[in-house]
Formats: structure tokens, C-alpha cells, sequence
């Protein structure tokens, strides 16, 4: 049975939806963006802008200190996760408000992931019986 629906559902809808967004992810990433205000004064990145090489080294920082093995930054006691998503969200920003110092490399042609994609692709079917990996969580290896 269909239950009458408002009408500002019909509009609503159409919106971003930010109840996609998780509220814990929400919370954590406030903290994240207020200990770089504490640090370095709260939206200092809109006002003088940033350098893409800066919070791109930061963000490959905590995914890589994550990736092997430190969840939480030492330095501020925040998720390693949510470290790299304020670093992302600062990039995002500062991109969005046209004040990204883009320092970046020049572009490389279109199409080299699917490149590395279809190498990888063509490894996966030359060994399709992989040995499984070995985790952290699997400590028959250790034995």
C-alpha cells in the first residue's frame, strides 16, 4: 500500500542528499578539519588557498600509514581514514572555489589506467589459481 506523500517530497528528492553520508563520517571529519583550525586557523585554506602537492603528499601519507597497519595518527589521535578524507576535502574545496594552487605534473595522455587495467587483467587470467594473500587477520603463515 503507497502512503500520500508530501508535496515538498517531490522537490526534496531532487536535492543533494546528504542522508547518504554517514553520520559518524560526518562527526569524524569535523574533527579532523578542527584540529587543522586549532593548527592553523579555521578555513585558512579558502583564504590563501593551497598547494595540490601539499595535501596530495598528506593524503598518500595516511593512506600508506593506514594501508600498513597504523589505523590512528599518532600526531592527532584521528583515524589515518579520516586524515586523508580532510585532506580531500580541503583539495575539493579549494578546487571548487578556484583559489588551488595546482602544481601538479603535466597530464599524461588519456587511457593509461586502462592500460595498467588491462596488463593486470592479462596477469589475473595467466595465473587463475592465485596463492591466497597473506594478512593480517590469517596467522597460519606465522606458525
Amino acid at each position: 500500500m503507497l502512503k500520500p506523500s508530501n508535496p515538498k517530497d517531490a522537490v526534496g528528492v531532487k536535492k543533494a542528499p546528504l542522508s547518504t553520508v554517514s553520520a559518524p563520517f560526518i562527526l569524524a571529519i569535523g574533527n579532523a578539519m578542527l584540529e587543522g583550525a586549532l593548527k592553523y586557523g579555521r578555513h585558512n585554506y579558502r583564504a590563501v588557498g593551497v598547494k595540490s602537492s601539499v595535501y596530495y603528499d598528506a593524503l598518500l601519507r595516511h593512506m600508506m600509514a593506514w594501508w600498513e597497519g597504523q589505523d590512528i595518527d599518532p600526531e592527532s589521535g584521528e583515524s589515518h581514514l579520516i586524515k586523508a578524507a580532510a585532506c580531500l576535502a580541503v583539495l575539493f574545496d579549494s578546487l571548487h572555489r578556484g583559489n588551488l594552487n595546482d602544481d601538479r605534473p603535466p597530464k599524461v595522455k588519456d587511457g593509461w589506467v586502462e592500460e595498467f587495467n588491462k596488463r593486470a587483467a592479462s596477469l589475473i587470467e595467466k595465473y587463475p589459481d592465485p596463492k591466497l594473500p597473506y594478512t593480517e587477520r590469517d596467522e597460519t603463515w606465522a606458525r
